[in-house]
């Protein structure tokens, strides 16, 4: 059923207000940024390729001030992904969702993601198209059953319980939801293992739980491929909240995006490829002024364990990248301006059905954000809408972001490093 036209002009219309992009913005205005359009569509076909070789794509990390429209970029990347059928994930580092923690950070991935043509959980939707009889299932069951996969035995031990067990819908569900970062008793999954007659196939033990979530990782993005879609697509949006972080929680961050951006030597997560979002001025105000750059790597490996020692590497592999690596986005040019000032003067008029006026223009600036540009025409628009007639004057105020440490992101104590008898 297709949705009333007007209905999604106020949809893009509200959301351009507020600054915050929806997939109705995007559809409607889409974007100006060529150069990495084309490069993530290169991406894309390379992920695909890697793949098949078990290798995971180098991902991307863009850069740009506040307000330039990062993550209106990432929604309409996401939108280029799923219709080249790749599950999509949409993740905003938060205190909610640190970026130094891979838990959260897979569950938040696994609550936004996207599948092409199907809705509801994703995971249970995701693993119904699992066809046993396949040469992709088959793929799938031998990989995970392969001491180079890295997997705890629990997870081909539920595969095997999902292949032969479907007269057993809450066991199943129980499975299903385990891979999507739900916790399951082991001995739930002994009882099952027994009633298959595997019962000394499988040695499960508990996973710690920071080792578990790098796992499921693992096993959705080969559980993604072997269902028949192209691979798994994660965004990741507003990593400069990290700047705010502890700096050792900064430096576990840097660590973190190095992972996800397949930027570790010697771990891969085949099918994945990760494009995140950072602050233009993120290397100066945190990695410079803050000492990051030459201070974390050294204080990491002071701990003298071997965990800090490989921290310490991955953290500077990440600093390196936002250093050197970041796409910077194009600031809008005059032609840019004028398209998407007459989108919006025609989306304005068809969603409350007036012609709005023509609102005097200003020149293109390297300081002025696209956002500033669009919520004021916007705006005006809605004004003189509701008060005709009325002489409008629009005071600007830039916002910009800080990067003062902020104790309320602060987590007293990591979870996850001790195992316990559930998964």
């Amino acid at each position: 059923m297709q949705t009333d036209p007007v209905i999604n002009y106020l949809r893009a219309l509200e959301a351009l207000r507020s600054g915050v992009p929806n997939r109705d913005a995007v559809k409607v205005l889409g974007s100006n940024q060529s150069e990495v359009e084309k490069l993530f569509k290169q991406k894309l076909s390379a992920a695909k390729s890697e793949a098949q070789l078990g290798k995971q794509e180098p991902g991307l990390l863009i850069s740009g001030d506040f307000g330039t429209g990062k993550s209106h970029l990432l929604e309409y990347l996401e939108h280029i992904a799923v219709s080249d059928n790749f599950v999509c994930s949409r993740v905003v580092v938060s205190k909610e969702t640190p970026l130094f923690d891979p838990g959260k950070m897979f569950q938040a991935a696994i609550d936004t993601a996207v599948v092409p043509g199907i809705s509801g959980q994703v995971i249970q939707e995701i693993a119904l198209r699992l066809r046993p009889n396949t040469q992709e299932f088959a793929s799938l069951y031998q990989w995970a059953n392969s001491a180079k996969s890295g997997l705890s035995p629990i997870f081909p031990a539920t595969l095997l319980l999902h292949e032969r067990l479907n007269n057993d819908p809450e066991l199943i569900d129980q499975i299903t939801g385990f891979w999507s970062g739900e916790r399951l008793a082991i001995n739930r999954i002994r009882q099952g293992v027994k009633q298959v007659d595997s019962a000394g196939v499988f040695t499960l033990k508990p996973v710690k739980l920071k080792e578990l979530a790098l796992q499921r990782v693992l096993f959705a993005s080969y559980l993604i491929l072997a269902a028949g879609y192209s691979g798994w697509i994660l965004l990741v949006d507003e990593v400069e909240l990290i700047g705010r972080y502890s700096q050792l929680q900064r430096g576990k961050s840097y660590a973190e995006l190095a992972r996800w951006l397949g930027q570790v030597q010697g771990e891969s997560y085949p099918g994945l490829l990760a494009v995140a979002a950072i602050t233009k001025d993120f290397g100066l105000a945190v990695l410079q002024q803050k000492s990051d750059r030459d201070l974390l790597g050294p204080k990491l490996r002071s701990k003298g364990t071997d965990e800090y020692m490989t921290t310490a590497a991955r953290a500077e592999t990440g600093m390196r990248i936002i250093e050197r690596s970041a796409l910077e986005l194009k600031p809008p040019d005059q032609t840019t301006l004028q398209h998407t000032y007459d989108r919006l003067k025609e989306i304005h008029g068809g969603a409350y059905g007036w012609t709005p006026p023509e609102i005097p223009p200003f020149g293109t600036s390297l300081t002025r954000r696209m956002r500033s540009y669009v919520r004021r025409w916007v705006n005006e628009w809605d004004l003189r809408r509701l008060y005709p007639g009325t002489d409008l004057t629009t005071d600007e105020q830039e916002v910009r972001p800080t990067y003062d440490d902020d104790a309320d992101l602060e987590v007293p104590s990591e979870p996850g490093d001790e195992p316990g008898d559930a998964v």
